[in-house]
């Protein structure tokens, strides 16, 4: 009973974040809002919230049916995404104290979005299904988390590609 209300509170807590992540991202752009400050502070929070939520789900891990307990499931895409949004971080640093023309090589695009969607989607699942013994639902949550992984690299490759564009000519 108590794994029950530790999971249910921590799930709430993460859904909650991401909710108000995206709803203020969401009325920001609606509204034309922004700061500074907000733009520095939302991606390193975005970051933060995910990091931690994939190192807690790496601590124990996932028991597949046919398998048993298997501690890399988990942990394999987790360095993936982690790995990403840390050279991202440090790309746009960098970028930022070049040219104008290397900042909107790095701009948010939609795969980024789908990303974050994949992810948040991924982690809500994990998170509720942490002390479940609903196989499905493990399952489709790690495989989400393995897509989101996909999506990481897959955005990391074009946002390399384009800085190597721009950096050529």
């Amino acid at each position: 009973m108590l794994n029950w209300w530790g999971t249910t509170a921590t799930t709430s807590v993460f859904v909650a974040a991401a909710v108000t992540d995206w709803l203020d991202g969401y009325l920001a752009r609606k509204m034309k809002l922004g700061s500074a400050f907000g733009a520095f502070l939302d991606p390193v929070a975005d970051k933060l919230m995910v990091a931690a939520t994939l190192i807690l789900l790496c601590t124990k891990p996932i028991d597949v049916a046919v398998l048993g307990p298997v501690p890399w499931l988990l942990t394999v895409p987790s360095i993936a995404i982690i790995g990403r949004e840390i050279t991202m971080s440090a790309v746009r640093e960098w970028a930022a104290s070049q040219n104008g023309k290397l900042l909107e090589a790095v701009a948010v695009n939609n795969l980024g979005k789908w990303k974050t969607a994949t992810q948040m989607t991924a982690l809500t699942i994990l998170l509720a299904s942490r002390d479940s013994s609903v196989g499905w639902l493990v399952a489709s949550g790690a495989g989400l988390l393995y897509v989101s992984a996909g999506l990481s690299v897959w955005s990391l490759a074009v946002y390399m590609r384009k800085i190597w564009k721009v950096l050529l000519k």
